[in-house]
């Protein structure tokens, strides 16, 4: 990890972190809020929730009683369960005039891997700026989709996330540690 804007002189304002430690800690916790946002999203485009047979009565960690099976809902993750942008969203987007079928498919198809991809690079602070960067478009492309199914509330909330990027995209000059670039 670098150190890239530690000061040489000792704080003279008696702050422990230098006097520009309050937009340090800022930034930090914008980076921790956006990555692990960007990366946990990613992650669940790779959950499914499945049936499973257990044998009756261990469903809740009691004793099975032989012979005798339940079904229960498990979530699982894999490869096999990846869905960028959800089935009826999916649907419903592909009706719409100005979104093009074969760009909705390349979207849907790369989302999960990008959201993943950004999630860890704004956590381990791997070109920093850069990653914020996408993350902010991967946000307002998101917001673009919900714009034309009318969804007003998800482009409010989607909205934020432009912002909170925005506010960290500002803040990036007082990162101090970063594993490559800034």
């Amino acid at each position: 990890m670098t150190d890239t804007n530690l000061s040489s002189e000792p704080s003279k304002s008696g702050q422990c972190c230098g006097p520009d430690s309050a937009s340090f800690f800022a930034y930090l916790i914008l980076r921790a809020w956006l990555g692990l946002r960007a990366m946990v999203t990613g992650i669940e485009k790779f959950s499914a929730t499945v049936s499973k047979e257990v044998p009756m009565g261990a469903e809740d960690g009691g004793v099975a009683i032989p012979g005798l099976v339940t079904e229960v809902k498990v979530k699982e993750y894999g490869f096999s369960h990846y869905q960028g942008v959800p089935e009826p969203l999916y649907e419903a987007l592909a009706e719409e005039p100005l979104m093009p079928g074969f760009a909705l498919s390349i979207y849907s198809g790369l989302l999960g891997y990008v959201l993943v991809a950004v999630g860890i690079m704004i956590l381990a602070g791997i070109y920093s700026r850069i990653a914020l960067l996408v993350s902010g478009l991967v946000w307002a492309s998101l917001s673009v989709g919900l714009i034309l199914l009318k969804q007003d509330a998800g482009i409010a909330w989607l909205g934020m996330h432009v912002a909170l990027t925005v506010g960290a995209l500002i803040l990036v000059k007082h990162n101090r540690f970063t594993v490559v670039g800034n």
